[in-house]
């Protein structure tokens, strides 16, 4: 009997170090399962192994569907609610916010912040919004910085620059295929500076210019208009292409895109909550 509280010793130790030997062969497993996303306000990363195999999703208009199966989501920072981020980010969502650089519209919270010697031409086919004059820099940046920040704020990790064409455009003002390419790689800097991975909206003709300085392409109808081949400069950079057509079947067009190695999805141009992914390679 005196040598039982003893034995009952040796049990405990051996039960404590068996427990320590679990947690230690545990330890891995864990680190194995999907990294975290950075915390707000750190630049969301694009692995160059993961750049072909990305699902994503584009919702502008409506609640936004956090229940979506897609890596990526790219929305409105003013509509997204930061329940809405944080729900996603709690998933282990890329957030992107999508912010227009080249225009404004009436309706935007921060329209009167726009000097009048800045405001262009209308926009076609979108009534309330015109052109900026981007080739004032010292005007466009307070505004477009605050505009940054606010997804930053919000728990996005990257921001995808809309309208970045006005010289492609009848925007009001003499601006120059060379001007809009300074403005995009001050926006691109701009970005990276506020801790923002900076995407490039169309834009085409300036992809091979422009592909160094941006982390990934969004893409509008590349199949449709013939000119998904201007993309490849991301591609070959193991840079992911975010890439919609609007219309036509999935099963011709992705044969196409996901070929070139982008991730494609049909959309309907609400940009709604609805979606129709290619499948990866």
């Amino acid at each position: 009997m005196r040598n039982r509280p003893a034995r009952l010793g040796r049990r405990g130790v051996r039960r404590m170090l068996a427990a320590a030997l679990g947690l230690t062969l545990l330890a891995p497993l864990v680190a194995c399962r999907a990294t975290p996303l950075a915390p707000p306000g750190a630049p969301t990363v694009w692995p160059a192994a993961s750049a072909r195999h990305w699902q994503w999703q584009w919702q502008l208009t409506g609640p936004v569907d956090v229940t979506v199966d897609a890596d990526v989501f790219l929305l409105d920072p003013v509509t997204t609610t930061a329940a809405e981020t944080a729900a996603l980010r709690a998933r282990h969502r890329r957030l992107v916010c999508q912010v227009a650089v080249g225009t404004y519209a009436g309706t935007d919270p921060d329209a009167s912040r726009w000097p009048v010697a800045v405001r262009g031409a209308p926009v076609a086919g979108r009534p309330g919004s015109r052109w900026l004059d981007v080739r004032r820099w010292d005007s466009l940046a307070p505004v477009l910085a605050d505009r940054f920040r606010l997804c930053r704020g919000k728990g996005f990790g990257a921001v995808a620059l809309a309208d970045a064409d006005a010289y492609a455009h009848r925007p009001g003002f003499p601006i120059s295929f060379d001007d809009q390419l300074l403005v995009n790689r001050r926006l691109a800097a701009l970005a990276r500076s506020l801790d923002l991975s900076p995407g490039l909206v169309d834009a085409v003709p300036q992809v091979a210019a422009l592909a160094p300085d941006f982390d990934f392409a969004v893409n509008q109808e590349c199949v449709r208009r013939r000119e998904c081949a201007r993309l490849l400069p991301f591609v070959d950079a193991d840079k992911p292409v975010f890439h919609v057509e609007y219309s036509g079947d999935p099963a011709t067009f992705c044969v196409t895109t996901v070929g070139y190695g982008f991730a494609s999805i049909r959309k309907d141009r609400s940009l709604d909550a609805w979606r129709e992914p290619c499948p990866l390679p």
